[in-house]
Parts: C-alpha cells; structure tokens; sequence
C-alpha cells in the first residue's frame, strides 16, 4: 500500500462523517439501525441511499440540492470514501455520511421503512453471478425490509446487459416501472440530478458508451 493510501486511511478514521463498523458491531445489527434520523442527523428528514457510491458524487450533488434530505453513500473501498467525506468537510456538508461496508449486509443497517429512497450508480455487472448483481431480485428482496412503501430505486449504468437483466427482473417481479431509457442523455428525460456525473460515468461516455437509467418502485405484494 502507498503511503499516500496509508494517509488516506488514517485520515479516513478521523472523520464523523465516515462509518466502518467492524465484524463485531453486526452482531446482531448495527447501533444507528433504526435510528439516523434521531441519532446521527439530528432530525426527521428523509433517508436517501447511494448504493456503490464511489467518490460519492451523487451523494454530494443531492445533499447540496436538497438540504432538508439526508443522503448516506455506501461503498467497500476506503480510498474512495475518503474523498467523498474529505469533500463533504471541506464544504461544510453537514447531511451526507459515508459507511464502509458491503452492500449485502444493508438489512442489518437500516429498520424497516426507514429508508426513502434508493440511487444505483455504475454498479459491477457481475457477468458471470447475476444474483450478486445490485439490481437481482436477491437483492432487491433486501431493498424491500428497509425501503418506505412505493419508495423509488434509480440505476444508472452503461452496461446494456445488466440494464436489460434489471428491467426484465421488474417486468418478471411485477415491479412498477416509472421511466427507462437505453441512452438518457437523448431521452425525454433531463434534470440537474440525472445530468450530475460520476468519475465512471465521464469516464465511459468520452469512450462513446450510452448512459441507459431507469427508475422503479418495488412489487409490495410479492
């Protein structure tokens, strides 16, 4: 490891707005499980997820456009969160926080209809295991303890595989589709959030790869 990643990490642990529960703090679940809004934020606002957020573009460009939100960004690599919180303290972005973890164990996390809202940035497609796919029904099951009733999940990717995948899973699990489109930047569809860009996704797009983004509601009869 360099020993600017070894900085990164030291920093990383200072941070308030940073969360890397060890193995033991899941056992059974999470301390802040059923409690961000009066334990960590400090109010009753609503609860906006960023599965697999990177850097945590998403995350900052939301909690920036709606103050009276709270976003929490969720990603395994440290050195990526660190630089999202880094952003986040350095301007003064009080309703944004980042957890370390893997996204499979979100349900001991968060309580039930405790969460608003879902964004699904640029996930891996997992070519080869559909069922570790952010968007398989697997998953969407998790989604389903901890999402609010009719709450809204968003995928952006440009992987057309994995987009085709989600949609037939919704189509297939009588999910509500609200909005697709295999090349967003060309569709109907166009406001400050959906134009906000991750580090990938400008990455893919000056290689000429289609934005594809769809937005659903889950099947609460299943």
């Amino acid at each position: 490891m360099t020993k600017h990643k070894l900085q990164q990490f030291a920093e990383i642990g200072t941070f308030k707005n940073v969360l890397q529960p060890e193995i033991n703090d899941l056992s059974p679940d999470f301390h802040l499980k059923g409690k961000w809004n009066s334990a960590f934020f400090g109010n009753k606002n609503s609860i906006i997820l960023e599965l697999g957020c990177g850097k945590g573009e998403y995350s900052l460009a939301l909690a920036k456009k709606y103050p009276d939100k709270n976003f929490i960004g969720i990603d395994t690599k440290g050195a990526r969160i660190w630089r999202g919180a880094k952003t986040a303290i350095e301007e003064n972005i009080n309703n944004v926080a980042f957890i370390r973890m893997q996204i499979a164990f979100c349900n001991l996390f968060f309580d039930q209809n405790e969460v608003d809202e879902i964004w699904i940035t640029f996930p891996d497609p997992q070519p080869s295991k559909p069922r570790r796919r952010l968007s398989s029904q697997a998953f969407l099951d998790r989604y389903k303890y901890f999402l609010k009733p009719h709450g809204i999940i968003h995928l952006k990717t440009d992987n057309t595989i994995l987009f085709d995948y989600t949609l037939d899973i919704i189509a297939e699990n009588k999910h509500r589709l609200l909005f697709q489109a295999h090349d967003l930047y060309s569709s109907e569809l166009s406001d400050e959030i959906l134009s906000v860009q991750t580090f990938y996704e400008e990455k893919f797009r000056r290689q000429g790869k289609l934005i594809n983004y769809c937005k659903f509601s889950l099947n609460e009869e299943n």
